[in-house]
């Protein structure tokens, strides 16, 4: 895909990525810069990691006179995106610090429960805690993005869902189940946007090595999900990010009310 993709192909435009300062989060954040579009990166909790994602962008970009003038590439926004009036927020946020106009919306945000083995022993308070942020949490950046990302052919929502809505793993139960709730919810509002010019996709990542995949697994539990997977690895963070790239650009424009599994054949 790094072929499809120019340099600054993203240039002049303006992303928020939730759990913009996470894992896969982090990896789309830099990425979306690096293609020129200036981020919003939403966090919640400790802002320390939000902070130096957004300070190592913006020290890549400060030499440029260009940048210098139109301010900075990226900046960190505290959010909480299963409460509606933060997400408005965020967006007023990206709003005033880029000068207006919201192009891309990219939602990472996300919460796994590894506690439970099976949907018998999952607690309530484990379900809504994934609910309310994977499948509301998403609900409620894509009403706000349907109102106010540009029209005319440059707008694009990228949802995050998960291959686990497939492959049908024991134990992720309330989490496939609050990810498929994603993948429907993307295709109706895809549909929904006739006429904006607005595109709305959902990636669905495999087993990718981040901090919540790790978070709960034995050494045994890793080299069994390395085992299942054709290519011999776990995915990686910047093994998503160039897709999300991709559909965030003009030459992803083609591409609309699709699930995309990105996890290297093992569903």
């Amino acid at each position: 895909m790094a072929g499809v993709m120019a340099p600054l192909m993203l240039h002049g435009r303006v992303a928020i990525v939730t759990g913009g300062a996470g894992g896969i989060g982090s990896a789309v954040s830099r990425h979306l810069a690096s293609l020129g579009a200036r981020v919003a990166v939403a966090y919640i909790g400790d802002p320390a990691p939000a902070n130096e994602l957004v300070s190592g962008i913006n020290d890549g970009y400060s030499h440029a006179e260009e940048e210098e003038k139109r301010g900075p590439r990226a900046i960190a926004v505290e959010a909480d995106v299963s409460d509606a009036a933060q997400v408005r927020a965020l967006f007023d946020a990206a709003a005033a610090a880029f000068g207006g106009e919201i192009h891309i919306l990219v939602t990472t945000a996300a919460v796994l429960d590894f506690a439970y083995p099976a949907l018998a022993e999952t607690s309530e308070a484990a379900y809504d805690a994934m609910f309310g942020v994977n499948a509301r949490g998403t609900f409620l950046c894509c009403r706000e993005a349907a109102n106010r990302l540009a029209r005319g052919g440059r707008g694009r929502i990228v949802t995050f869902s998960s291959s686990g809505v497939g492959s049908l793993r024991p134990g992720y139960a309330a989490y496939a189940a609050s990810k498929a709730a994603v993948e429907v919810m993307t295709k109706i509002l895809a549909r929904e946007l006739r006429g904006t010019g607005i595109t709305a996709n959902a990636v669905a990542p495999g087993s990718t090595g981040t901090p919540m995949m790790y978070t709960g697994k034995t050494e045994e539990d890793m080299a069994r999900y390395i085992a299942e997977a054709p290519l011999g690895r776990l995915g990686m963070p910047d093994d998503i990010a160039p897709l999300v790239g991709f559909l965030a650009s003009d030459a992803g424009g083609w591409i609309n009310a699709q699930v995309i599994r990105c996890n290297g054949g093992t569903i």
